[in-house]
């Protein structure tokens, strides 16, 4: 087999790691998603019982409703997230799909290297450089809205941990207001979990 056959097999062999190494990327996505939906409804719940505690909780209650707000900005940034890796996708079966015909191609070529393959085959190459910068653009864009969804992700930490120094003054409400900010900070620190999962992902690292 040739030096360049090889490589091509190479490239294949790659970029099928990547396929699969995106598909494990949107199913995390999709568990801190599923994570968020609940930070909302345990915001909501909280906020209700902020409301019950009176002006002993008016901290805890601002800062259950900035964790609302939190888990709907969290949301859409998985959305944009979700956005990419489908693109990703797509570009990545295109590439798959590219090395395929470049090797059928290349052997046509090196069987008849006067015909018209060898022309066919250069043109091939160039769409899939094209190609191989779109995917490499893609997988920085997807680097960079992970960091977005970390940074905010850190806010939310912060956000829980202040509504557990809100929960204290509670009064009589302090016990379950302190059950609830712990529940919060035990969520926010899973996604923070999933999301330094996904930074380690080889397709983020390995290129």
């Amino acid at each position: 087999m040739s030096t360049a056959l090889t490589t091509t097999n190479r490239q294949a062999t790659r970029a099928g790691q990547d396929l699969l190494r995106i598909v494990r990327i949107n199913e995390q996505i999709k568990v801190v998603v599923g994570v968020s939906f609940k930070i909302n409804i345990m915001a909501l719940n909280a906020i209700f019982l902020a409301k019950r505690a009176g002006t002993a909780a008016l901290g805890f209650g601002v800062l259950s409703n900035e964790l609302r707000v939190f888990s709907q900005d969290l949301r859409n940034c998985m959305a944009s997230l979700t956005t990419l890796i489908h693109d990703c996708v797509n570009e990545v079966s295109v590439v798959l799909q590219d090395i395929r015909h470049t090797r059928l191609l290349r052997e046509a070529a090196e069987m008849a290297p006067d015909s018209a393959a060898v022309k066919v085959l250069a043109q091939r190459e160039a769409e899939n450089e094209k190609h191989d910068q779109q995917l490499a653009s893609l997988r920085k864009q997807l680097k960079r809205a992970l960091e977005d969804a970390f940074q905010m992700v850190e806010l939310g930490g912060v956000l829980a941990k202040s509504a557990k120094i809100e929960a204290a003054y509670g009064q009589t409400f302090a016990v379950p207001l302190a059950q609830v900010s712990g529940e919060f900070d035990g969520i926010v620190e899973e996604i923070r979990s999933s999301l330094e999962s996904l930074r380690r992902s080889a397709f983020l690292t390995a290129h």
